[in-house]
């Protein structure tokens, strides 16, 4: 069980009657909506930031985010987690999964098409395939789903150009791009090992999360940035999906994912993300597109489907 998994709960008011649990659709759709939303995510990222600093576009973000997460806290009678230990660990969850990662693409993208940024970010489940061999014995992949791995990784390497030494890319930015996604596992895994029964539901603990890394941005952003002159519309209505989308409503389905199926198969989302990310990049943003981005995305697909496989291990 994973810190946040819901457990079973009564009704406000009647304490003393069982609540039937909601009914979700199967996992699979929720699998696909999530890779929509957060391949998407990357071109709303460079939206962003074309009129406002990275900073200012993560703080925004995050804002939009807890507002909706709150919103549906309200609806559902759901309360604040408890305890100062539970705040502790999600400070620092909130860190990893949310304000660290989010700025870093933030700026990542300032140099770097959206496209290459939604690449970078397959690499998330790889960085998870090795951290989860030392932190997280009980969950180690099978030799099928590291075979997958392995073969979206070369996915990845094609889509990037490897052959030619990576000609053109900005190193800058195609650096703070894999940092931002080496950052994710390691929050996963950190609350998988502190979080994982805190008798509160994902709503709750989702909505405290976003809310203290909304707190961070907003204690960091004034120092780093100036308050803008003007608030150009489109760029602000691409923060204000990116975070009721982006980030409100996709981390609901990935805590479900993971409560589910697991962080490891959860994780695999980001295999599917750089085809549409690339996707949405080419068509909408007129980026460029070379035979080696469709390639190394189908190459990436097939590694991904190896990951859902039950084989021995």
């Amino acid at each position: 069980m994973t810190a946040v998994t819901a457990p079973a709960r009564t009704s406000p008011e009647a304490p003393d009657t069982p609540v039937r649990p909601r009914r979700t659709p199967d996992w699979r759709l929720r699998f696909g909506a999530l890779s929509l939303i957060w391949g998407f995510s990357f071109l709303l990222i460079k939206v962003g930031t074309g009129g406002y600093a990275p900073l200012q576009v993560t703080l925004g973000r995050l804002a939009f985010g807890t507002a909706m997460l709150l919103v549906a806290m309200a609806v559902r009678r759901e309360r604040m987690p408890r305890g100062a230990r539970t705040w502790a660990h999600l400070t620092v969850a909130a860190f990893l999964l949310n304000a660290l990662p989010f700025s870093l693409f933030a700026y990542s993208e300032l140099t770097i098409p959206s496209t290459l940024a939604g690449i970078c970010n397959a690499t998330s489940p790889l960085w998870g395939m090795a951290l989860s061999l030392v932190a997280l014995s009980e969950d180690r992949p099978t030799r099928l789903r590291v075979a997958g791995l392995g073969l979206g990784f070369l996915g990845v390497l094609t889509v990037l150009g490897a052959w030619q030494g990576f000609h053109g890319l900005d190193a800058r930015g195609t650096t703070l791009a894999l940092l931002a996604s080496l950052s994710y596992p390691v929050g996963w895994i950190y609350l998988r090992r502190t979080l994982a029964h805190t008798g509160s539901s994902a709503l709750s603990m989702t909505g405290a999360q976003l809310l203290l890394a909304t707190l961070q941005l907003a204690v960091v952003t004034p120092v780093f940035t100036a308050f803008p002159s003007h608030f150009p519309v489109v760029p602000l209505l691409a923060t204000a999906a990116l975070g009721a989308l982006g980030t409100g409503l996709a981390l609901l389905i990935q805590y479900g994912l993971v409560a589910e199926v697991g962080p490891t198969t959860a994780q695999m989302v980001t295999y599917f993300i750089p085809a549409i990310a690339t996707a949405a990049g080419v068509a909408i943003l007129g980026e460029p597109l070379s035979w080696s981005t469709p390639v190394g995305a189908a190459v990436v697909l097939a590694g991904a489907a190896l990951t859902q496989a039950r084989g021995k291990s």
